[in-house]
């Protein structure tokens, strides 16, 4: 079966950016196959891009916000990287972290544009997404992982979770079909196809493609949280930029998608509402902050009947206790400094939550002087009594390149009992270990980061997500592959004992 290019039919565009100047016109996502497909103009796009016309089309078939890239009045020399060290092919880390192994992308998934997406953890498996599909890996021996499986499904991103015999994944891209055998096919076609798969993984190396179910602007991310009854799983689909010529994505939005799934028959999955979040409309277009139309992840703490929300120009909190009928009950605004509400993970107690900005969308190089330390950074928010309550950024020291997207991303705690520590992803600036149990006084505590990709042109890549998972770090990275990392801190040595049958980090457990 020839590969098939990954697509972003409903790419965002967060106009608000150009006011920062971010300049990004050397973007070019490269050149694939399916270049010449009529792709759809993203909603909202400046008509005056300063990205060549092919160029655009590339950043949007990348999907999740990469075209943001690409906004009018941005010059990439007025960003200051200076301060940048490192060459391709070099590598900046603290002492006490390690590579210990890394699994070049191969296969169907080995080209530039199959970029490797979101992972999560079973017994001695690690399940990674990548755009084109999935990939399965024996991490029995953490220094030696091997590929078991690849399975080639395409549809951005593919963000996956899994829980027992379940595996769920996220399709954000339109599709002519909900089969594995399937072409681009623009969202103004009602009859074309995107929401989420489900795959039977009894057998880990076999996954078993069992259900699809299509919901309301498709999945960018999705959430699992057991129902109390243990019988069966709820999906929580996050989606947003509606649009008027999208028969399956209508304004105003503003909604999460619930889908059941029966745990002792997976096939018959299924939509049982979709609650309104934003009544109001959420956070209104024309200022800093993205336009609130749905939500970009939610985390859940199914234990603790909550979920928080990074939902695009808005941060909330969310009662789960009804599964099927969640509720905002908290909801905050940084009209200031976050111009993306990306992703959320609450300590282990309960009594925080971090929230990342993805500003530029994950494909600019917001890492430097220009852009500063509180812009495109992590925003640490205490829980009192019900409210969120604003502390603190933490956000990467090192001065990336010009040629480097970097931006807060995708991570988990870290198992430190009476401690607050988070291993991060942050694109090509590598991933950060850093310490908030003081939510005033954030402090990184290891870092590795490799060179650019390309001293020549911004190439869309490094650590999507890095997780610690039973005694180990795993990144998972666009363009480089599966790693895996020892960190040898006394301030992390309890950590080592904390072993976990599961992780999927939007949903969270205790330790």
């Amino acid at each position: 079966m020839a590969k098939l290019a990954p697509t972003g039919l409903r790419a965002l565009s967060i106009t608000a950016l150009g006011a920062l100047a971010l300049g990004i016109s050397a973007l070019a996502v490269p050149a694939d196959a399916h270049d010449d497909h009529d792709h759809d103009k993203s909603p909202g796009a400046a008509a005056s891009s300063p990205c060549p016309p092919g160029q655009l089309r590339k950043a949007e078939r990348a999907g999740d916000n990469f075209d943001d890239a690409c906004q009018a009045g941005q010059d990439l020399a007025r960003l200051d990287d200076s301060d940048a060290v490192l060459a391709p092919g070099e590598v900046d880390k603290s002492r006490n972290i390690t590579l210990l192994a890394n699994l070049p992308k191969s296969g169907a998934f080995a080209g530039e544009t199959s970029f490797e997406t979101d992972l999560a953890f079973q017994g001695d498996y690690a399940f990674q997404g990548n755009y084109d599909g999935l990939t399965v890996y024996d991490i029995s021996k953490p220094r030696r992982p091997r590929i078991v499986t690849q399975v080639l499904c395409p549809g951005s991103q593919n963000d996956v979770s899994v829980y027992g015999d379940v595996l769920v994944l996220s399709v954000d891209s339109s599709r002519s079909n909900d089969s594995c055998d399937n072409v681009p096919q623009s969202a103004t076609i009602k009859e074309s196809w995107e929401g989420i798969r489900v795959f039977d993984i009894s057998n880990p190396e076999a996954p078993r493609y069992v259900a699809a179910v299509e919901t309301a602007c498709g999945s960018h991310t999705h959430t699992l949280a057991p129902a109390k009854n243990r019988r069966d799983l709820y999906v929580y689909v996050s989606s947003y930029s509606p649009n008027a010529s999208f028969p399956d994505c209508q304004p105003p939005h503003d909604q999460v998608s619930v889908v059941k799934v029966p745990l002792r028959s997976p096939q018959d999955a299924r939509v049982v509402s979709t609650p309104v979040l934003f009544p109001d409309g959420g956070n209104p277009s024309g200022g800093y902050s993205a336009a609130t139309t749905g939500c970009h992840d939610l985390t859940a703490y199914a234990r603790k009947d909550v979920m928080a929300g990074a939902c695009m120009g808005d941060g909330v909190l969310v009662d789960i206790s009804d599964r099927e009928h969640p509720v905002v009950t908290e909801r905050v605004r940084d009209t200031e400094n976050f111009a993306f509400w990306h992703s959320a993970t609450f300590n282990n107690a309960g009594t925080k939550v971090v929230f990342t900005d993805e500003l530029g969308g994950g494909g600019g190089p917001t890492c430097n002087p220009t852009v500063g330390p509180v812009k495109g950074a992590d925003g640490i928010y205490d829980i009192r009594r019900g409210k969120l309550v604003f502390r603190s950024y933490f956000k990467i020291p090192r001065t990336q390149a010009n040629t480097e997207n970097c931006v807060a991303h995708n991570g988990s705690l870290i198992p430190v009992r009476g401690r607050d520590i988070m291993v991060q992803a942050w694109y090509q600036g590598g991933i950060s270990v850093w310490d908030f149990t003081d939510s005033a006084r954030p402090k990184e505590i290891a870092h590795f980061d490799r060179g650019p990709l390309s001293t020549e042109r911004l190439v869309l890549g490094g650590s999507w997500s890095a997780y610690w998972y039973n005694g180990h770090i795993y990144s998972s990275d666009i363009q480089q592959g599966f790693d895996v990392f020892r960190l040898n801190d006394r301030r992390i040595a309890g950590a080592q004992r904390v072993k976990v049958d599961e992780l999927n980090v939007q949903s969270q457990t205790s330790y």
